[in-house]
């Protein structure tokens, strides 16, 4: 363990003195942060792949340090504010971290990725949830070749599991004209499968040496830009809402029921639509003034056509929500990662982040 801690304390002030990156960042509060999930929360995976989406472009990026990378947002998503709260570097891709990068923790997450496999076929390239796991156990193999194996499982306890799953199996399969789910499934039957595969893919992750796990659920997707577009009044879907809410039931109840019978492992649950209910009730307070409209889009509620190459975007953007038609603005995601990390049981529960991050809960 004493040699996984240099490691990573002269990666560090490697980092600072090279990059500049976390200059104010406080300690470390866990070895690593690990993640999976999907456009929200990519950084960069989907770059160099066969993939329609990408957003290694600008204005993508127009408002974070490194420009455009392959985040979908204008700058931070909520798992670099969270990073940063942690006293975490910045977490690099997948596809593009190496060495001693890795022992900070990978970000595996892909756009148009989904729980189900299938899922996102319609933009190609995507590494679904299953694929991300594997890509995972070979950060492990690498980390325990440095470290050896005891090392690593003690560490790996301590280390924080963020996932974010769920919101294309609804956007790029269930709600898409070309698969079979809906006719196949009811919103409770579809959520009901969704559950079974992600309780399966959880489990898989705790027997990898994951404990401290942090589990983003979906948000109110019937008032995305991409889906004001297809109504006639331009207001939010319940149709689609309603939709989503057995699934965030589910998610509670899987996380109920590890918590229950699997040892060690705790779980924070982000209750991401209760935090957009928040922002929209609460709007004015926060500084925002457009509710309903992507900053950088076409057609109706710029909503229609996603963000395209060298768009000019809002001048304004702190005053969005939306950055696109489909992602939040870099202000929201900051907003929203603070609420986890030290909110209340409110937005996040049963603890927050930082009460998570403090557990004294090595693998056991």
């Amino acid at each position: 363990m004493a040699k996984f801690r240099l490691l990573m304390l002269e990666f560090f002030m490697v980092l600072s003195v090279s990059s500049g990156q976390g200059s104010g960042r406080g300690r470390e509060m866990v070895p690593a942060m690990f993640i999976f999930g999907d456009s929200l929360i990519d950084n960069g995976n989907n770059n160099n792949l066969p993939s329609f989406a990408k957003a290694n472009y600008f204005p993508y990026g127009i408002d974070f340090e490194g420009g455009p990378t392959g985040r979908f947002s204008n700058g931070y998503t909520l798992v670099d504010e969270i990073a940063e709260l942690l006293g975490l570097p910045l977490i690099p891709a997948y596809s593009e971290a190496s060495g001693e990068q890795i022992l900070h923790g990978v970000n595996y997450a892909s756009a148009a990725a989904g729980i189900l496999d299938i899922t996102g076929r319609n933009f190609v390239g995507r590494i679904p949830f299953n694929q991300q796991i594997r890509n995972f156990e070979n950060t492990l193999d690498q980390i325990t070749d440095r470290l050896g194996a005891d090392d690593v499982a003690r560490e790996i306890g301590r280390c924080i599991f963020f996932v974010g799953m769920g919101s294309n199996d609804y956007l790029n399969n269930y709600l898409m004209p070309n698969y079979p789910t809906k006719n196949q499934y009811n919103a409770q039957q579809y959520a009901n499968l969704l559950a079974g595969q992600y309780s399966q893919q959880l489990t898989r992750l705790y027997n990898l040496g994951a404990r401290k796990f942090v589990v983003a659920g979906l948000g109110l997707m019937g008032c995305i830009p991409s889906i004001l577009a297809q109504s006639p009044t331009g207001t939010c879907s319940k149709e689609v809402n309603n939709l989503v809410q057995p699934f965030n039931a589910n998610v509670k109840t899987i996380i109920n029921n590890l918590s229950a019978n699997l040892p060690g492992v705790r779980f924070s649950y982000i209750d991401v639509a209760r935090m957009f209910e928040d922002i929209a009730a609460n709007a004015r307070t926060y500084g925002f003034v457009v509710l309903n409209r992507g900053c950088c889009g076409i057609g109706r509620n710029r909503g229609q056509i996603t963000c395209l190459p060298f768009q000019t975007p809002c001048r304004n953007r702190n005053q969005y929500v939306f950055w696109d038609a489909f992602h939040p603005t870099a202000k929201v995601n900051i907003i929203m990662a603070r609420k986890a990390f030290s909110g209340d049981q409110r937005f996040i529960y049963p603890m927050n982040i930082e009460q998570l991050a403090n557990l004294d809960n090595e693998a056991k």
